[in-house]
């Protein structure tokens, strides 16, 4: 069996319920998800497998 994680939409989803719980903390998390997604495409680590 094949078990598909991406990284990126648990990320923003994480993102999502911060930003809904504490508004006032909206720049820190827009730049740490900024940062997250670049880091996540530079080093192409978007997918993981577990078999």
């Amino acid at each position: 069996m094949n078990i598909h994680f991406s990284l990126v939409p648990i990320v923003s989803l994480i993102a999502g319920i911060l930003i809904l719980v504490t508004p006032k903390l909206l720049n820190y998390i827009v730049a740490f998800y900024l940062i997250a997604i670049g880091l996540i495409g530079l080093f192409g680590t978007g997918h993981f497998r577990i078999h």
